[in-house]
C-alpha cells in the first residue's frame, strides 16, 4: 500500500524532477554497492592467500577430511563474500546502464567510478 502511494506521489513530479531523484538515487546506490564490492573481494582474496586456492579449487575438490573448525567456518565465510561479490557485481551494472540512460536524457549527475 505505502509503496503505491509512494509511486502515485513521485509520478506527480514533473519528468525532469523524476528523472533528477533517479540519478541521485542510482549515484549514492553506485557508492554504496561500489564500497560492498571493494570489501567483498577483499574478503575473497584474503580466503584466497590464505589457503593459497581458490573457492572453486576448494569446491571442486571438497574439503579435506581432516579440515578443522576454522576452515569449516571460513569455508562458509568465503562462499558468502563470493555470493555477495558476484550480486553486487551484477547489480552494479545493471544501475551503471541507468545511470548511462539518464546521462543520455541530459541529466548531469556525475555518478563517477
Amino acid at each position: 500500500m505505502i509503496k503505491g502511494m509512494v509511486e502515485e506521489v513521485f509520478l506527480t513530479l514533473p519528468p525532469q524532477e523524476r528523472e533528477a531523484v533517479i540519478s541521485h538515487g542510482v549515484a549514492l546506490r553506485l557508492s554504496d554497492l561500489r564500497k560492498r564490492l571493494f570489501l567483498a573481494e577483499n574478503k575473497v582474496r584474503h580466503f584466497e592467500e590464505k589457503y593459497e586456492n581458490t573457492l572453486d579449487i576448494i569446491e571442486d575438490s571438497g574439503l579435506a577430511d581432516d579440515a578443522d573448525h576454522e576452515m569449516h567456518e571460513d569455508y562458509v565465510m568465503w562462499r558468502h563474500w563470493t555470493i555477495v561479490a558476484e550480486k553486487t557485481k551484477r547489480d552494479i551494472v545493471v544501475l551503471e546502464e541507468i545511470a548511462q540512460h539518464g546521462l543520455l536524457m541530459g541529466e548531469s549527475v556525475h555518478v563517477g567510478h
